[in-house]
């Protein structure tokens, strides 16, 4: 269920109306922000999100805000809604943001990247990863993870390199899991492997057992859900000892965070997804990565630091360039400036039409085995 207006009211008049660091003079420079904070929406994700987003805010405003002036968030739940990313989209324009900052879920963010177009407000995309954000190019948006041809091409070549070349594909219907789906099947194929496509509309976690042991499949995809089906698919295969060779995989980063830990526990480790950092954090990646510790109160994953990478992009934008919409998009191809991930620069990689980092630190990783709340690094891209 959807939060409500009500539901959020409380969340939009502290988002409003706090400078989320100490006060600098000056009138605040609002910056809007899409975060799933509520079900269906991710909520995990969403909260590494906006902690990263605030932490970057609250760091920018210690030192001194924007030219004298602070930062502050207005911060809208989207719920995994895109028609409350559009409505959030109308409300931000005509509160006077800046910009747009945010958005975790691809779906979301491609109808909260449409809005921006048609409204001419600079959106920077967070963590979406879609490749067609946008039907048509546009100059008012940018993004910073890394667009799913490039993550999911690297985790296709992870497999063939260990030597899986039968893999199976546990899918629900998305317009995400098909773009997923179409990638891995198109990239292993043209290097001699076989994608076997398991509709989870139509079979139980049971009869993907017998599939994979019927087809001989050695790797298992999950392109579903979180929690479910994911967590009943692995624990029947983990538990079916048919399939005790079989590796299981979740490209799109399920087990990066502590709930799926939580439900599945050992049966959890040893499934390779990806996550966007590099092997060693730069000092201010370790620095933030500390902050963020504190704050969560537990290891951030990569999306905590996709949030606070965002508002150091759009804070050095805003100090160039200042807070004219126009501006602000047109900015886009001069940005330089370092994250907690490495130097940020945009471009238009081919078959992308928004603006984009090409690319970020790429990892496959999964959690040890014996040691469950560590991540170990199988391969980087």
């Amino acid at each position: 269920m959807n939060a409500t207006d009500d539901d959020l009211e409380p969340t939009r008049q502290q988002a409003d109306t706090a400078n989320n660091g100490r006060p600098t003079g000056g009138s605040p420079i609002r910056i809007g922000a899409l975060v799933p904070l509520s079900p269906p929406g991710w909520v995990e994700a969403g909260q590494h999100l906006l902690t990263g987003l605030e932490l970057a805010v609250r760091d920018i405003n210690d030192d001194g805000g924007i030219n004298g002036r602070p930062l502050e968030l207005a911060i809208r739940d989207t719920a995994a809604d895109p028609q409350a990313a559009v409505a959030a989209m109308d409300e931000l324009a005509a509160l006077g943001v800046a910009a747009v900052a945010g958005e975790y879920h691809s779906v979301v963010a491609r109808a909260a990247a449409a809005r921006a177009d048609a409204l001419e407000l600079p959106f920077l995309c967070s963590s979406a990863v879609l490749d067609a954000l946008t039907e048509q190019p546009t100059e008012w948006v940018a993004r910073l993870a890394p667009a799913q041809s490039h993550g999911w091409r690297v985790y296709a070549d992870f497999l063939l390199a260990a030597g899986h070349s039968r893999i199976a594909l546990a899918t629900q219907p998305s317009v995400y899991w098909a773009s997923g789906t179409a990638i891995l099947r198109d990239h292993l194929t043209a290097r001699g492997g076989t994608v076997m496509e398991l509709d989870m509309r139509a079979l139980t976690p049971t009869d993907v057992c017998d599939a994979l042991a019927d087809h001989r499949a050695t790797a298992l995809l999950l392109l579903v859900g979180h929690p479910e089906p994911a967590v009943s698919i692995v624990k029947s295969v983990r538990r079916d000892q048919r399939l005790a060779e079989v590796v299981i995989g979740a490209p799109a980063g399920q087990p990066e965070f502590t709930e799926w830990a939580s439900l599945l526990g050992g049966d959890g480790t040893s499934i390779a997804f990806l996550r966007y950092l590099p092997e060693r954090l730069s000092p201010l990646g370790a620095r933030v990565e500390a902050d963020l510790r504190r704050q969560l109160d537990r290891a951030p994953s990569f999306v905590a630091f996709e949030g606070y990478d965002t508002i150091v992009v759009l804070a050095d934008i805003l100090r160039s360039h200042g807070t004219d919409r126009p501006h602000i998009a047109g900015s886009w191809p001069r940005v330089a400036v370092e994250g907690t991930r490495g130097r940020i620069r945009f471009s238009r990689p081919p078959g992308i039409s928004v603006w984009q980092w090409a690319w970020p630190p790429t990892q496959i990783v999964d959690r040890n085995p014996t040691e469950p709340n560590h991540f170990r690094i199988l391969h980087t891209g």
